[in-house]
């Protein structure tokens, strides 16, 4: 069994598990494999426009805003602008701050009919440490030490 294989089964237990809709389920650093090794496969970043310019962003991903700030107004288009972004054959990752709104983003997708979408748990800067109150201190992508840049 290969890589990619062994990759997409896991996400795929971590979805049946929790009885989700959608494909699957990864961690930031079995997303960030994925996306060395599996061509065609796509991370789409559902955050807010101004949270890129605040919080940085991942190199080469794609962005497809899920709710736009001020007043997390859920973007009516989302769909439509993610059909015309991507490939109908690509592997979807989405990722968000903390895995909440990928999720959502997935389980749209795949109720719309696509089969390949994942969610990318913990996101982009993880749980909040409630003892801190900040986040990326116990999860998430940055707190893996992923590629991201400042916006």
């Amino acid at each position: 069994m290969g890589r990619i294989t062994e990759l997409l089964d896991t996400a795929h237990h971590r979805s049946q598990t929790n009885a989700w809709s959608f494909a699957g389920a990864l961690l930031p650093h079995e997303a960030y494999e994925l996306l060395q090794i599996a061509p065609g496969t796509r991370l789409i970043d559902v955050r807010s426009h101004a949270e890129l310019e605040l919080n940085g962003v991942v190199p080469g991903a794609m962005h497809v805003e899920w709710q736009s700030w001020p007043g997390w107004v859920l973007n009516p288009h989302f769909l439509i602008q993610l059909a015309q972004a991507t490939d109908p054959e690509s592997l979807l990752l989405f990722i968000c701050r903390s895995g909440e709104r990928s999720h959502r983003a997935a389980v749209a997708c795949a109720d719309a009919g696509r089969g390949s979408c994942y969610n990318v748990l913990e996101g982009i800067e993880g749980e909040l440490n409630k003892a801190t109150g900040h986040r990326t201190e116990l999860n998430g992508w940055k707190h893996r030490s992923l590629p991201w840049t400042q916006g």
